[in-house]
């Protein structure tokens, strides 16, 4: 019996004697496709990045804000604004997610960029290429925010053209975003010093308006009881208990000279004060001085410091090369199985 002929058999021998005598084309054009993206690879664009991960800052790096501000929060302990079963956060805490704020920010990043050298030479003078140049160079900083879940820390990368300029750019950035968080706090920090000063001067109003209305109403008592004792002519003390257990309807009976000695002391005396009153008044020339603004605290510190990246993020020329390599072999292979010698057909007689 004679075996049929099997219709596109995969000549395996025969494929392989085809690649190697096509060589030439697969080794060429491998080469040359290499060459081609080293070529492309010089003429893109570099772009570099770094990192950087930032904490909340130390007691020491806040300086005379950390004092003023815990002052504050000591007022509003004293005064029973703060809920004390629930404690807020710390002066570190409120000043880190201020800094935070400002490091994620839209507008931060489009005033750094706005104010840098590196922005102003790329500038063509047309306004949509600006325009369009400026909302790239926002996206080349990118902020991570912590995740505890992960347990990461906040981040934030710069892409820039150069290692020293993304090194440089980002370490410029963060202090940036940190004067700029400084300059907010201080801000409040003024303005909440103005309100407490304010609430404490009303604070004192009312002390004052109170002690006085119980002066008056002392005063008053002595003296209409040292009225119906001279009316009476009672001048030596007829009452049968100690004065402070007399009631205000008898008092008459303590006699023109004792009562006359309690209206002259109480007169003499004045309106009587707590220690709070006292206390207050303290308190309000302190803040009637006002806040000392410390401009060059910072606002973190750094977990990782921003450092010049040693590799490029792109273009990643050794992969270029090699991917495109690999497709110029694939092309030459192809070139070499077109090129192949075929077999002549029998024709019939």
């Amino acid at each position: 019996m004679t075996s049929g002929v099997v219709e596109n058999e995969l000549d395996i021998r025969g494929l392989c004697c085809t690649l190697w005598r096509g060589k030439r084309w697969i080794v060429g054009l491998a080469l040359l496709f290499a060459l081609l993206a080293w070529l492309v690879s010089m003429l893109m664009k570099q772009t570099w990045s770094t990192t950087a991960i930032t904490d909340r800052p130390t007691v020491n790096m806040l300086g005379d804000y950390f004092v003023q501000q815990q002052l504050l929060k000591n007022l509003d302990v004293r005064n029973n604004t703060l809920n004390l079963s629930s404690p807020g956060p710390t002066v570190m805490d409120d000043v880190y997610q201020e800094f935070i704020m400002q490091l994620a920010s839209w507008d931060t990043r489009r005033d750094f960029w706005l104010q840098t050298d590196y922005y102003k030479s790329r500038k063509s003078g047309n306004a949509h290429n600006d325009a369009a140049l400026l909302d790239d160079q926002i996206n080349n900083i990118q902020f991570t925010p912590a995740d505890p879940a992960h347990n990461t820390l906040n981040s934030v990368r710069l892409v820039a053209e150069s290692a020293s300029d993304a090194n440089n750019l980002l370490r410029q950035y963060i202090a940036y975003a940190s004067e700029r968080a400084a300059r907010h706090l201080n801000a409040e920090l003024k303005g909440a010093w103005q309100a407490r000063a304010e609430q404490l001067q009303a604070q004192l109003k009312r002390q004052e308006d109170v002690a006085q209305a119980v002066f008056a109403r002392q005063r008053q008592r002595i003296e209409q009881a040292l009225k119906i004792a001279s009316q009476q002519g009672i001048k030596e003390n007829r009452a049968p208990v100690t004065g402070e257990t007399l009631p205000d309807s008898d008092r008459f009976l303590l006699g023109q000279q004792m009562l006359q000695a309690q209206l002259d002391t109480l007169q003499a005396s004045g309106p009587a004060y707590d220690l709070s009153y006292d206390q207050n008044r303290a308190m309000l020339s302190t803040l009637q001085a006002g806040p000392r603004v410390d401009k060059q605290f910072q606002t973190y510190r750094y977990l990782r410091t921003p450092e010049e990246p040693v590799k490029r993020d792109s273009p990643r020329r050794l992969f270029m090369m090699i991917m495109w390599g690999v497709i110029g072999a694939l092309v030459g292979a192809g070139v070499a199985l077109v090129r192949r010698p075929r077999p002549m057909s029998p024709t019939s007689h």
